[in-house]
């Protein structure tokens, strides 16, 4: 099998996995990561979300080793369980989870956004947000979650 390497929230590792192993295959099965969730397998869903170079990127799609040597970040790197990234603290203070399932991809194309876009409007939100599928139905919640965060961030100064 072939070896590469990536930095995995920071984390330098080196791996041998399939050639046709895809990113997802290896962050949960070869390194534990549960964050980002097997959904459709098509790139369609969104629930797989996670950061190439700070991008948001389907892992479900991306052949592991096209990856070689760039930087992933999972939901797990995102935050920490002493401090929440203000994404994950907005989607708490929200009440924004039903079943769960969609909040990987949720979480890390809104965290995406915020990063490049720290004040959005709803129709952006909405827009970033909408190939990222939610079949419990809480899209005015997740909504209001980025809104959430959004604030967060802008009065992080006077939170901490």
């Amino acid at each position: 099998m072939p070896e590469f390497a990536l930095k995995v929230n920071g984390r330098h590792v080196e791996l041998a996995v399939p050639h046709e192993a895809s990113l997802l295959h290896v962050l949960r099965n070869d390194l534990g990561l549960n964050g980002p969730k097997y959904g459709c397998g098509l790139g369609q869903c969104g629930a797989c979300t996670v950061w190439v170079d700070g991008v948001a990127a389907r892992a479900c799609v991306i052949p592991a080793h096209g990856v070689a040597g760039r930087e992933i970040t999972t939901l797990e790197g995102l935050g920490s369980r002493e401090k929440w990234h203000p994404v994950q603290q907005g989607f708490e203070d929200a009440q924004a989870a039903q079943c769960g399932y969609c909040l990987n991809g949720m979480v890390m194309q809104a965290a995406a956004l915020l990063a490049r876009d720290p004040h959005p409007s709803e129709a952006r939100i909405r827009s970033e947000l909408s190939g990222n599928l939610c079949r419990c139905g809480t899209h005015v919640e997740i909504v209001a979650a980025v809104q959430r965060a959004a604030w967060l961030i802008a009065n992080e100064d006077a939170t901490t």
